[in-house]
């Protein structure tokens, strides 16, 4: 059973990989034996990423990537595929979050927003698609939310909303695209997990007593309490299943 979910030999790139679930994500991979490469804007926190990635006793590669700027995600492709030859995992988990009221979120706020949490997205599965096609072989896992499929009250978060949302369909249209190509294309859905992102909200009190009245288990995720759907999808494990959001958010979106 162990061997299902044994990446030794693959090649995984995470996203927004210098910070938070990325960081998260890239060692899960790691310690299933991947070779990892991780992208982000922030050279700096890569490279400490990279050195705690490569402990793990597999190779690591940090490349500058800004996800909403073509030319970094079209040499980003090419620099992985001269450095390993292949992509076998994607994760696609660069994204932001803000919390803007709609009437009041300008025209550039809600296109960054868009731009970056479902336009990037599909670009970077769109750039790593076309060598998976050529592989015949591929496991793409898009990070969405638990706002993929539903809102909540008094929030005024209706861009990431609409953005996570997309992230949703984009999967299904994907998955359903590349099966015959051996391609699965899947989604995490996560709850609220502590992270950069998230750091001022997961500290407010009243936040916390929503987490209470909403979620049955009570609280926010825990580290690692995501590996488990990450490997899944990203081994073997998960050939015939595509085209899933599996939204882990100790209960939330029963309600």
């Amino acid at each position: 059973m162990s061997q299902l979910f044994d990446l030794k030999g693959k090649v995984a790139l995470v996203t927004g990989g210098s910070s938070g679930l990325g960081v998260q994500f890239a060692k899960a991979l790691a310690a299933q034996g991947a070779n990892v490469v991780i992208s982000a804007r922030r050279v700096e926190k890569l490279e400490q990423v990279k050195k705690e990635v490569e402990a793990m006793g597999v190779h690591c590669l940090a490349i500058k990537c800004d996800v909403a700027e073509m030319a970094d995600i079209h040499a980003m492709v090419a620099e992985i595929k001269a450095r390993f030859g292949r992509i076998d995992i994607l994760v696609n988990n660069a994204g932001v979050g803000r919390a803007v009221p709609a009437a009041e979120q300008t025209d550039e706020e809600w296109l960054s927003m868009i731009n970056i949490n479902l336009n990037s997205v599909y670009f970077v599965a769109r750039e790593v698609g076309k060598l998976m096609i050529e592989q015949q072989y591929g496991k793409i896992i898009n990070i969405g939310s638990i706002h993929s499929t539903v809102a909540m009250m008094g929030s005024p978060i209706t861009a990431y909303n609409a953005s996570k949302g997309g992230v949703a369909m984009l999967t299904k249209s994907l998955a359903n695209e590349w099966a015959p190509h051996n391609i699965t294309v899947n989604a995490i859905g996560p709850a609220y997990f502590q992270s950069e992102m998230t750091e001022e909200v997961i500290a407010d009190e009243g936040f916390l007593g929503a987490v209470k009245a909403y979620c049955p288990m009570g609280r926010v995720g825990r580290p690692g309490e995501l590996d488990g759907a990450l490997i899944y999808f990203a081994s073997d494990a998960s050939s015939y299943t595509t085209g899933q959001l599996l939204t882990i958010d100790g209960g939330w979106t029963t309600i």
